[in-house]
């Protein structure tokens, strides 16, 4: 299990999308990579649960956590290597961590939990709510996002994790984060 959760090397910066479900993280990441000719990693909980329910209408369970996360970081490093200047995460171990002990009480499979902590990431775009909520066959707490949010931040800031928080419109919100991209890199190019 270890092998499979570890962060594989690449010379690329990785950036992550975290935040509560349906605040855009998603979006983000494709026109990210979109703009800057990159690669991005989908959130494989996304794929990994839908698959769940369309074959039998079954939501996600404590067991299948360990699945995701192997799931999540094999994307992440499959495309690691291939990518040029950053890599943008739809998701990661922090995120999972943060969803496992929201609804499973304080669970988290302590695997998910060293991993968080050990694989690394050069920037996180936390993703507020301030968009409407989409209704999908995987989401299910409209009216929690505000709790989450604010325990995404705490985590990020606990953890001492470099981030910045995006808000508004998916326009204002690429525009923030391409200024902050070029600023950490100081990129020349017109994105």
């Amino acid at each position: 299990m270890e092998e499979t959760l570890r962060q594989q090397s690449g010379n690329c910066l990785r950036i992550v999308l975290i935040g509560p479900e349906s605040t855009g993280k998603t979006t983000l990441a494709k026109k990210l990579a979109e703009v800057f000719q990159t690669l991005w990693v989908p959130e494989y909980m996304r794929e990994y649960l839908q698959k769940k329910w369309d074959d039998k209408g079954l939501r996600c369970t404590k067991e299948d956590l360990l699945n995701i996360a192997v799931g999540q970081m094999r994307l992440e490093n499959e495309r690691a290597p291939e990518a040029e200047t950053f890599l943008f995460c739809d998701t990661n171990l922090w995120e999972l961590k943060i969803y496992s002990e929201y609804y499973y009480e304080g669970f988290c499979p302590p695997e998910i939990e060293t991993y968080a902590h050990k694989n690394t990431y050069d920037l996180y775009f936390l993703t507020d709510i301030d968009v409407p909520w989409e209704m999908d066959d995987l989401r299910d707490r409209p009216n929690d996002r505000s709790t989450l949010f604010r325990i995404f931040e705490e985590t990020l800031q606990q953890q001492k994790l470099p981030y910045q928080v995006l808000t508004g419109t998916v326009q204002e919100r690429m525009e923030k984060a391409i200024r902050a991209l070029r600023q950490m890199t100081y990129l020349k190019k017109d994105f």
